[in-house]
């Protein structure tokens, strides 16, 4: 089953969006993907697991953690 798994990853360049995109392209299951450098947010979406997801780009070096929802919650709120 197709699922969105979006990602806060530490990204400082072009660089080191290169890197995730390297090995999101190499996974299995992932249908499409699109990298915000500026948000350092990275949405993965496919036939994937959240974990593997967030295994898989771990695996760049770079600082990778699930997004936080509640973060877009409290800006909504004002």
């Amino acid at each position: 089953m197709a699922q969105t798994v979006v990602l806060n990853v530490g990204m400082s360049c072009e660089g080191c969006v290169g890197a995730v995109k390297r090995v999101l392209g190499k996974m299995e299951g992932v249908e499409s993907f699109d990298i915000d450098l500026k948000e350092q947010k990275v949405t993965v979406k496919g036939n994937v697991q959240p974990e593997a997801v967030l295994q898989t780009v771990s695996k760049t070096g770079k600082k990778t953690s699930f997004w936080e929802a509640e973060a877009k919650s409290t800006e909504a709120v004002a």
